[in-house]
């Protein structure tokens, strides 16, 4: 008997060519777009969750009562070994890091490279295993190294390297051989060696910080990314007293007013760090993705409760002939399964080719059929039995209710056709698709306005670079001859040496400022950025009043400062030329610094945050510098690289040209932005296509069933134009009412997700119009493409149709 189901549903398919691709093509999108999101959301789920005991895994953060003495992700270094030797009841074990980029070489091979120096218990907390070399012995010299299996195959084409050595440049300028004494193995996704977009490669023993000038202890060394294991049955707020206790009788009394260490899981530190940027974009990509998927769903059910009420007469006989009840209700539910089955498959077959697409789009690299777990492998079938049984449920249960009489006769009147329900999903679809179209229009103006407007400094044809480092007095006035060297090039507009760049990622906490003879508890805190005095002519930051710094550099220039607008009116000077020459002291020195320039606002950091003050200090004075940026001159830009490349090759021998330009670097602090404006787009016209192809099978439906009716209408003198208004009508009110209830729906959404940004774009009435009038056209289109043929065609053989 089931054998005959199959054999009946097959026919049946193959009998509606049409309805069953429309039926079958929309499902099977909706369906690979929900895999594909959801396999994508899986990913971002695993993101730490294979680490070895990773339910007592933690990252210690701080939260400062003033926000500027401090970043959150990081923590005093010395608090994770104190945690340990104090409380081993509580601490089962720690690791902190310090992260640094530095010249690496082997031969004629010179990279820069992102560089964790960190303690021996990297391997052993976390369970990372090693390709080669003995994880007991990694750490144990302070010129070892433990690298990536991509790091080895990009230095010595191989993977087993262990014992041989690779140079490392330190920021003096020395160079020393390291010995290679293990070979990771293929690192799961994590956030202990890859730190919000800071992935690190090499991993040096924390007795190497000595040949790099770094220092990994220090209860006032507030740049320490650090975790901790804690014993099993101890809970963070277990920590709480003893990380306060620790830090009052250690830390300096600024730093203890002002911090307060919090502990966080790893396994949920990925989603909710940055604002909780990740969760926020599972959450919006899930949400797209499930009502992509109901849309595909309510095509199907329309389309089969569409195409049930043309079987009355198969159903009659089938009666007359012995058919039972059940029997009819098993047909119509196998047919259904057996569609949904068929549109599975050709969603796992568009899974496999628009991978690598959706993760371009969003910027994670989503996982493959076979690499989910066995169990996952019932899912799709499981949800093909689910949806097919929903659409078949209403033919099943209705249609097989029917007497024979009256199903032979072809007469519907003793149960009413779900004229509602159907309008109702219908709306529900347009609606969807309108919600849908609005959010990646105002998030695609919010991106572009990211863009646009003016952020305080010009980064046109700006490229960086990082440089050796030397941090004394002779390294900064090498780079500074360097820096006059490259500035000569005809290429080459304007060259600035600095220790961060306007790229939202580099800034650090600076002095706390104060006005001469002012009360130091109104000191302002603000953001220091070391520069040299070309800075701001290559970034094109205009300045308010004074200069930025001497044109040549003098020992007496060290106690001037620029500030910015915003530090300006904080300390008490609205017009900012009031503030040139003005003496400030800093918190804790007894240095006088005074101001000879103002510049204007500029977004150095992302515009979800309001511009902070900034004060410039003078590369010569910090002597700290890691980037040379230039401002090429319009024009053939692979000409003036190559120049520079070449120029670059002569003055820095051994040191690698990895340069980018601004734009890349403001892309990277917008990436999540970035990927959902496309994420909302590839939604947007899914949504679409979903909605036309179930308006295209509604329409061809409602002609087929109402093609006597037309012809009757014909007869009785309607022109052709007065039957496609017919059908358009029809279709119109639903998209009206869908929109009415989708705008003010779509508005709110989009508000709410425009707070989290001080500057931001203002809803206006064109994404509502433009989704409104794209929807409105393209139905009206598509009805009357496929009504003009009926009312053109001849009426007596329309009054023929039965």
């Amino acid at each position: 008997m089931l054998k005959n189901y199959f054999t009946i549903a097959w026919r049946s398919l193959w009998k509606n060519k049409v309805y069953s691709i429309i039926n079958i093509l929309g499902l099977s999108i909706g369906i690979a777009f929900s895999f594909l999101i959801g396999a994508y959301v899986w990913g971002e789920l695993q993101v730490n969750g294979n680490l070895k005991d990773a339910d007592n895994q933690y990252i210690l953060q701080s939260k400062w009562k003033d926000p500027n003495m401090g970043i959150e992700i990081t923590s005093l270094a010395q608090l994770p070994k104190a945690l340990k030797e104090v409380y081993p009841t509580l601490v089962a074990n720690y690791y902190h890091w310090d992260a640094i980029s530095s010249n690496v070489s082997k031969g004629e091979k010179h990279f820069r490279e992102s560089i964790q120096i960190g303690d021996s218990t990297l391997l052993s907390m976390y369970g990372f295993g090693l390709l080669h070399g003995n994880p007991k012995m990694a750490f144990t010299n302070p010129f070892s190294a433990v690298i990536t299996d991509e790091m080895a195959l990009k230095y010595f084409g191989k993977t087993d390297v262990v014992g041989q050595t690779i140079n490392i440049e330190s920021f003096t300028g020395t160079k020393h051989d390291f010995n290679i004494a293990g070979v990771l193995n293929k690192l799961p996704d994590n956030t202990v060696t890859s730190v919000n977009g800071y992935e690190s490669n090499f991993f040096l023993p924390a007795s190497a910080a000595a040949f790099f000038g770094r220092n990994l202890d220090g209860w006032n060394n507030v740049y320490m990314v650090s975790y901790i294991e804690l014993e099993k049955g101890v809970t963070p707020r277990d920590l709480e007293k003893p990380m306060r206790h620790l830090i009052k009788e250690n830390a300096s009394k600024q730093i203890s007013d002002n911090l307060t260490p919090y502990l966080v899981p790893l396994k949920t530190f990925y989603l909710d760090a940055n604002g909780a940027v990740v969760r926020k974009m599972i959450y919006t990509v899930s949400f797209i993705a499930l009502f992509i998927l109901l849309m595909a769903v309510i095509n199907f059910v329309n389309i089969c409760i569409g195409r049930s009420s043309t079987r009355m007469k198969e159903i009659g006989i089938r009666k007359v002939l012995g058919g039972l009840r059940k029997q009819l209700m098993r047909q119509f539910l196998v047919e259904s399964v057996f569609l949904v089955v068929l549109a599975t498959i050709f969603a796992l077959v568009i899974y496999l080719l628009a991978r690598p697409l959706l993760s371009n789009i969003l910027g994670k690299e989503i996982m493959g059929l076979f690499e989910f777990p066995l169990y996952f492998f019932a899912i799709p079938f499981l949800s093909a039995l689910f949806i097919g049984l929903l659409a078949g449920i209403y033919p099943a249960l209705i249609l097989s209710a029917l007497k024979s009489v009256d199903s032979i006769k072809g007469k519907f009147s003793s149960v009413k056709e779900s004229v509602l329900l159907r309008k109702t999903l219908v709306a529900f679809q347009f609606g969807t698709a309108a919600f849908v179209f609005i959010g990646a229009i105002i998030v695609s103006q919010q991106v572009n306005f990211f863009f646009s407007k003016d952020i305080g400094f010009n980064k046109d044809f700006v490229v960086y670079a990082q440089v050796p480092r030397d941090w004394s007095p002779k390294g900064v006035q090498k780079m500074e001859t360097i820096r006059r060297q490259l500035a000569q090039l005809p290429e080459v507009s304007c060259v600035s040496l600095s220790y961060e760049i306007p790229d939202g990622a580099n800034g650090g906490s600076g002095p706390q400022l104060y006005k001469m003879n002012a009360d130091p508890k109104n000191a302002i805190t603000t953001q220091v950025l070391s520069t040299d005095n070309q800075y701001a002519a290559t970034y094109r930051i205009p300045l308010k009043a004074g200069i930025f710094f001497t044109p040549s550099y003098a020992p007496g220039d060290s106690a001037k400062i620029v500030i910015n607008e915003t530090a300006s009116k904080a300390l008490g000077w609205t017009d900012p030329k009031d503030a040139i020459g003005q003496f400030v002291k800093a918190s804790g020195t007894t240095t006088q610094f005074v101001i000879c320039g103002v510049t204007a606002d500029f977004h150095f950091g992302s515009m979800q945050d309001q511009i902070r003050p900034v004060t410039f200090i003078n590369v010569n004075f910090g002597t700290n510098y890691r980037y040379l940026s230039v401002k090429l001159k319009p024009g053939d830009m692979q000409k003036s690289i190559a120049a520079l490349q070449q120029r670059w090759s002569l003055l820095l021998p051994g040191a690698p040209f990895e340069y980018h330009f601004m734009d890349e670097a403001l892309a990277k602090l917008y990436a999540r932005e970035i990927q959902l404006k496309k994420a909302s787009f590839m939604a947007t016209v899914l949504a679409m296509v979903i909605v036309m192809l179930g308006v295209l099978g509604l329409i061809s439906l409602s002609v087929q069933k109402r093609t006597k009716e037309i012809g009757i209408r014909k007869v009785l003198g309607s022109s052709v134009q007065d039957i496609i208004v017919l059908f358009i009508k029809e279709f119109l009110g639903v998209v009206v009412i869908s929109v009415v209830v989708a705008c003010p729906l779509a508005w709110l959404m989009m508000h709410s997700w425009l707070n989290g940004y001080v500057y931001r774009v203002s809803i206006t009435s064109y994404p509502f119009v433009l989704s409104i009038a794209f929807l409105t056209i393209v139905t009206a289109l598509l009805i009357t493409i496929q009504t003009v043929k009926a009312a053109l065609s001849n009426p007596v053989k329309s009054l023929r149709t039965e």
